[in-house]
This record gives structure tokens, sequence and C-alpha cells, in this order.
């Protein structure tokens, strides 16, 4: 699926006008303040629910007013089939969100729907922008993030699991908080807890592959001196070698004293090491960038593969990549068929992002909040 048209209220400083977009590539220029990262962050609430700049809603409603919206239409996208009808909508999403009253509506073709994964799986939104460098560097919690985006589009049941473990994870910290620990009460947790610890890791693993064999491609492709160093692996949260009951049950006194769960799968992560040493420690900051580019590309492999269509949104990746790696990932999307939403301060130059075969695109001038195509 592909985002066509967009429209909002009270979200920042976005006009109301609805917007038609290209299935395909979608330029956006404009000055700092313009509100060309807002459109981003209007089409992230439609594929994530929240902003990917801030952590709360009141900072994203226009001054002044206590509710916002954010409809999108889409269509098949660029795996659209022949006979498919020009135009033609397949799916309407919306969301908004009541600030004063702390309520979130969610809609999918003029139905109310609960969860918000329902609205998510229609449009798989990607993000990349000069925060998602720290990936690499970044704390663990980061690198999960990442590969959970990808198994939530790759695996149906994974959104349910997920949620069903953080509510476990979160009667265990109650319990080991307290400090006095009931052993039958916690036998009872430890046994959900590891029994969804052990599905949302078969779901993780099975996604981390997929992921690493296109992530392995692509290393193919590249000629630079780490290629041959590089390795990636996935650590489930504890030493897999045991099972997760007796890592608990021979930890259960740390855990006491920390007052939180310290195994399972909130400790999972990516490990990236370049000759057996972190990356974080021994790549420069310009390989970190082409590993983050490259780890982002892999994961649109996945879902393509999938028959899926990932909506890219690169914001102001002028300032982060050089020339010759913003037309590597333009050329890369491009050939993965994915829609991409890319924000610049100048206008763009499409000859220099694709060099051999030039895309459908669209070109939109930003200013106050409003879109002008060019």
């Amino acid at each position: 699926m592909a985002l066509v048209k967009l429209q909002t209220e009270n979200f920042r400083n976005l006009a109301k006008a609805p917007v038609s977009f290209s299935p395909s590539m979608n330029l956006l220029y404009g000055e700092n303040g313009s509100g060309k990262t807002s459109v981003l962050e209007a089409i992230g609430y439609l594929g994530l629910g929240r902003s990917f700049r801030v952590s709360r809603h009141q900072a994203v409603v226009s001054h002044g007013q206590k509710k916002l919206t954010v409809f999108g239409g889409l269509d098949k996208g660029m795996s659209a089939e022949p006979s498919s009808v020009p135009g033609e909508l397949y799916h309407r999403v919306g969301i908004s969100r009541d600030v004063l009253a702390k309520e979130t509506t969610l809609r999918v073709d003029g139905e109310a729907v609960r969860n918000l994964s329902s609205l998510a799986q229609h449009l798989p939104v990607s993000v990349i922008d000069p925060g998602v460098f720290d990936i690499v560097a970044g704390s663990p919690g980061k690198r999960r993030q990442f590969l959970d985006w990808a198994v939530f589009h790759v695996e149906p049941s994974f959104a349910s699991i997920w949620q069903q473990c953080q509510r476990v994870t979160s009667q265990r910290n109650q319990i080991l908080r307290t400090g006095r620990i009931d052993d039958a009460l916690m036998k009872v947790w430890d046994s959900q807890y590891t029994e969804l610890a052990e599905r949302l890791t078969k779901a993780r693993k099975d996604t981390f592959r997929l992921f690493t064999d296109a992530f392995d491609s692509l290393l193919g492709e590249i000629d630079a001196p780490w290629v041959d160093g590089l390795k990636l692996d996935f650590y489930a949260g504890w030493d897999s070698s045991q099972s997760l009951v007796d890592v608990l049950k021979a930890h259960r006194e740390q855990e006491r004293k920390m007052g939180h769960t310290l195994y399972g799968p909130n400790r999972a992560d990516i490990r990236l090491r370049f000759q057996g040493r972190p990356v974080s420690e021994t790549f420069s900051r310009g390989q970190q960038k082409t590993l983050v580019i490259l780890m982002k590309i892999a994961q649109g492999m996945v879902l393509s593969d999938l028959g899926k269509q990932v909506t890219f949104l690169l914001d102001d990746i002028n300032a982060e990549l050089d020339v010759g790696h913003r037309a590597m990932l333009a050329q890369k999307l491009y050939e993965l068929r994915c829609q991409v939403f890319l924000t610049s301060i100048e206008p763009p130059r499409p000859e220099e992002l694709w060099q051999n075969t030039m895309p459908e695109y669209r070109l939109f001038h930003v200013e106050h909040g409003k879109l002008t195509e060019e």
C-alpha cells in the first residue's frame, strides 16, 4: 500500500487542505520551520500511531486546540497489478487524539478499530532522519525497536504477544520491587513470562534470519574494507545455552535487589561487531551511517519479498549524507519500488539522486504549512 492522499486538522502548522501524493517518489522542500518535517510526522502518525520526533501528543496539536486528526487514503502503490483502477483507494485510515481527555480514536474504512496494529499494518512506515543513525551507537533499545518494527510487519501475531509480554513483565516487576517475594506467586508469573518470551523470541529470530539474508546480499554489492569483518548477531536477552526458567531462578536475588526483570526479551539486542569488537568503537561516523542505511534497505527488502510496500520518510538527510550516499539510498529504494517522501531545504536535484533511470516523482514546495505542487 502507498499513501496517496493526506489531510490533517490541527496538526502543528499544516493547512487543512487535502494533498495528493505519488505512490513512488515525493520530494518536499522549503525553509526551516515551513512544515516539511510536520508532513512526514503526520504520515508517521498513520503508520506508527505517534510522532517520531516527540513523545507527547500535546506537542503536536496546533496551539490553542485540544484535538488533532490525520486522515490518509491508500492505494495498492507500486505493487498494483496492471488491471488496478488508477486513483482507486483501497483503504481509508484515520487517527484522532483528544489531548485533554487523553483519548485516541482509530478508524479503518470508516469503522472504529481498537488496536493501533489494525491501523499500522496497512502502512509500513520507516523513518530515516538524523536520529536514526543512533541505531549503531545507541542503546540496545534502539536496535530492539528497529528489529521489532520488521517483526510486526512479518509476523501477524507479534503485536499481541508483545503486549501480553509487556503486561506480564510489569507484574513481575511489581513483585520484585516489593522486596518480599512469594515463591508460589512468582512461579506463576515466571511460567507465563517464559512461555511468552519463547514465542516472542522465535518471531524475532525468524525475522532476523530474513533480515540478515537480505543484508548479506547487500554487502555483496558494497566495495568497502570493513565488509568481510562485519558480523551481526541476535541476542535473545539471556544466555541461550540455558533455559530462561533456569536463568530466572539462578538470578532471583539479583533481580530482587534491582527491583525489575533483568533477563528475557526486554533485554534483546542486535549485536554489531567488526573483527570481534563493537562497531560503535571501531567504525567511523561515516561508516556507521553507511551501515544504518544498508540495514534500513534490508528491512525494506524483507517486506518487499512479502509483497508489502514500505513508505520511507527521509527527513533532512542532506545534513547527514553526502551526494554519493544519498544517491545509493535513493536508487535502492527505487529498485525496491518503495514509496518515498524526501525533504530538503534547497530545491532537490532528481538527476543527482537517480543518475540512470528517472522514476516518476512529484515535487512540492512547503511554506507556512501549505504544500504547493510544482
